[in-house]
């Protein structure tokens, strides 16, 4: 067997599951992690202009041949999956993982995610695409349940879902193997132009419903926030950054690249306005919306980010389904984009647990005294995740603000505009709430994050900056999934985008906004009217404060926008997801009542026949 690069990655991804469960209850077992996952990055980097490449050895399963390829679509989603295990591996190489108890669980966990996801990412049909789904899915379920309690809760909700979706693409793969014979995914691309319409509407919905599931797009998504918020430390910050993005890679995989726009946008659906399309798109948007003011309720500061994880899931489908290459590319960078944030915002947020002993955000305030390098990592992290510039969450939602006036998705834009004011309002009260106002008591002693926790979200946020002000070297990173995809690479210069409607320059952009924070500097400074004093040398009310006044308003941070929106959000969104629940209840009580009745055999063949002649 010839030892080739693909071979060599997924090879030392194994060994770094074996090498931690060895060395795991070390102190320096993150610093293994480390090394290791740079190792895997490197051997990914070497892939650059290798691709596609495939697995020197296969397996022979059903008369089909097994094997894994590594395409520029995987390769680009692997990037960030082994980036992402590197920074967390990195938090938790110092004080932070010498504090925790099983820590080799912890480790391993990882690692075996790690290796899940590169086998999912290279997989080369589709029998390899469920093997590595299935891994997939069991371990993130591992590496969210060990601490037990509510974190074991919120896994086995997970995991519920996790399994109806892997039914429902099981499903879909059998259909696929009947209608076309074969598992491989040439094969599949070549009868496509043969499969009828209510075939590809059953593959559509069996297929893309499972990678919905993974994705936590409405209305599958009422698993995430919970599940990522209770997941532990800096392991958060890995299932939040690429977890879900694995239904994004499979849906542009299996639906988007082969079936195409074209004959998803002839997929109409009866009575309606709508076809296969326009429905993920408005999915999508909806996704895009709710969690993103479900965020903006939330007195868990992990909680509010991890259902802003739910929201940005749904720009990044939306920006894929939009189907042109500045909508594709604006999706796949955002993946890279939010990435990068999101780490660096959990991370961070670990790091405010580790010193104030509480995520919640009325018991908190004031930090940035005890903790401004936190601070500065938090604030870098909430201007990205807002789609602020100069950091690089502002050039993905340009792109996708500019494809979607170009494909004359007026409706769609304005509801992105909402999600974004929504995400303004919510990260503003998450870093006012925590770092901002009065200091209490309880936390006049606390000092900074140690280095090897601010380290690691410094440099993610300053990746965050760089390819915000320089968003060339992340759109090169996009053209390899781009053009793997089928789209045309988008023009582009290491400063921004080149198009014939109007381009994009953040080397401009970030150098009038820094000219604008120097005059504003020079200003403040220069005006000498200032001077710093402590924070109970105040008074209100005629009254001088003192330590035993709480005057920081952190609780119902917005009652007004909460009375306007309340009503509605009660009406209609609580509604909607109890009804969800009742459906699932029903379905449940049916399928049991299903199972015990004496005709079962009777009404499984009546619904083999009925299915059968509908595809046919």
């Amino acid at each position: 067997m010839i030892m080739n690069l693909l071979n060599l990655l997924l090879l030392s991804s194994l060994l770094t599951i074996a090498l931690l469960y060895w060395k795991g209850k070390q102190r320096y077992a993150g610093w293994l992690g480390v090394i290791a996952y740079a190792a895997q990055l490197g051997l990914l980097v070497a892939l650059w202009d290798k691709m596609p490449i495939k697995t020197s050895f296969s397996f022979t399963v059903l008369d089909n041949v097994l094997y894994w390829e590594m395409t520029g679509l995987g390769w680009f989603f692997a990037i960030i999956t082994v980036g992402a295990a590197l920074f967390s591996s990195w938090f938790t190489a110092g004080e932070w993982g010498a504090k925790q108890k099983n820590m080799r669980l912890q480790h391993v966990a990882l690692a075996i995610n790690v290796l899940a996801m590169l086998i999912l990412l290279s997989s080369g049909d589709f029998l390899s695409l469920f093997i590595g789904w299935e891994l997939v899915s069991w371990a993130s379920y591992l590496i969210m349940t060990h601490p037990g309690g509510k974190a074991a809760d919120a896994a086995f909700r997970y995991l519920i879902y996790a399994m109806s979706g892997a039914m429902a693409i099981m499903t879909g793969i059998v259909l696929i193997y009947v209608q076309v014979g074969s598992l491989e995914y040439t094969a599949f691309w070549n009868a496509l132009p043969n499969l009828s319409t209510s075939v590809l509407w059953a593959l559509v919905l069996l297929l893309g419903g499972g990678f919905l599931v993974k994705m936590a797009i409405m209305p599958f998504h009422l698993w995430q926030a919970d599940a990522y918020a209770e997941t532990p430390g800096a392991n958060a910050a890995f299932v939040s950054a690429i977890s879900a993005r694995m239904g994004l890679f499979a849906l542009a995989l299996i639906l988007l690249k082969p079936v195409g726009i074209e004959r998803l946008v002839d997929m109409a659906i009866p009575f309606t306005f709508l076809d296969a399309r326009s429905l993920l798109i408005w999915l999508a948007a909806l996704t895009s919306i709710i969690p993103t003011y479900i965020a903006l309720q939330q007195s868990d500061a992990r909680l509010l980010l991890a259902w802003h994880g739910v929201g940005q899931g749904g720009l990044m489908l939306l920006g894929i389904m939009i189907a042109t290459p500045m909508g594709v590319a604006g999706g796949l960078m955002h993946v890279f984009n939010y990435a990068t944030y999101q780490a660096a915002l959990f991370l961070a947020v670990t790091a405010v647990i580790y010193r104030a002993g509480t995520s919640d955000l009325d018991r908190l305030g004031g930090l940035i005294v005890r903790m401004p390098l936190t601070y500065v990592a938090l604030l870098m992290g909430i201007i990205g995740l807002a789609g602020l510039p100069p950091m690089n969450g502002f050039v993905s939602k340009w792109l996708m603000y500019k494809a979607l006036l170009e494909a004359e998705m007026p409706l769609v834009l304005i509801a992105v505009s909402i999600s974004t004011l929504g995400t303004i309002l919510s990260v503003y009260k998450l870093i006012h709430n925590i770092f901002l106002g009065q200091l209490r008591k309880e936390h006049y002693e606390i000092k900074e994050a140690p280095w090897t926790m601010t380290v690691p979200m410094l440099t993610l946020a300053a990746i965050g900056f760089i390819t915000g002000m320089m968003p060339g070297l992340a759109l090169d990173l996009v053209e390899k999934a781009q053009v793997a995809l089928g789209y045309a690479a988008l023009s582009h210069h290491l400063g921004g985008i080149i198009w014939e409607n109007g381009g994009l320059n953040m080397l401009l952009v970030t150098g009038i906004f820094f000219y604008g924070v120097g005059i504003g500097a020079i200003i403040f400074f220069l005006g000498n009217r200032r001077f710093i004093t402590h924070q109970w040398d105040n008074y209100a009310g005629g009254h001088f404060l003192s330590a035993d006044i709480p005057y920081n308003y952190t609780h119902n941070f917005y009652p007004g926008v909460m009375r306007v929106i309340g009503p509605w959000f009660r009406g209609t969104i609580l509604h909607l997801e109890q009804g969800l629940t009742n459906l699932a209840e029903v379905l449940a009580g049916a399928f049991h009542s299903f199972y015990r009745v004496s005709y079962t055999p009777l009404y499984m063949l009546v619904v083999t026949v009925l299915a059968l002649a509908w595809l046919v």
